[in-house]
């Protein structure tokens, strides 16, 4: 069982920046796959960014494209979204997510969640 543990959202201005970061219990961090998803009220819970273990591939969402990046430090068994120009439409619950993934951007085939960040960007 892999508990994964957010922080770092909050309230800011639309322009402003937040890094969040999700913490791993698992001594196997390194070989899940790892992910950002966000849930705005009312809205069903979407892909934003997701990379995969050690060497591969890093996606994102095209509405985040050029703004977020996501990384890890599996040294620290820690991911992190850094979230840049932030826009009033990038307000949600952000959830980091982990597991034995094929596609990535699937909410689906992801086995563990944490308890999710609150994100408000005001304008």
């Amino acid at each position: 069982q892999v508990q994964l543990v957010e922080s770092g959202g909050g309230l800011v201005q639309a322009g402003g920046s937040l890094r969040l970061s999700c913490a791993a219990s698992a001594h196997t961090f390194s070989s899940y796959a790892m992910g950002w998803f966000r849930q705005a009220p009312g809205k069903e819970r979407v892909f934003v960014a997701a990379l995969r273990s050690r060497y591969g591939s890093i996606l994102y969402a095209d509405s985040v494209k050029g703004r977020f990046t996501i990384s890890r430090d599996n040294s620290k068994n820690t991911m992190y979204l850094q979230m840049n120009s932030l826009k009033p439409e990038d307000t949600a619950v952000y959830y980091c997510a982990a597991g034995w993934v094929a596609v990535l951007t699937r909410t689906q085939e992801y086995d563990y969640w944490g308890q999710g960040t609150q994100v408000t960007v005001s304008s």
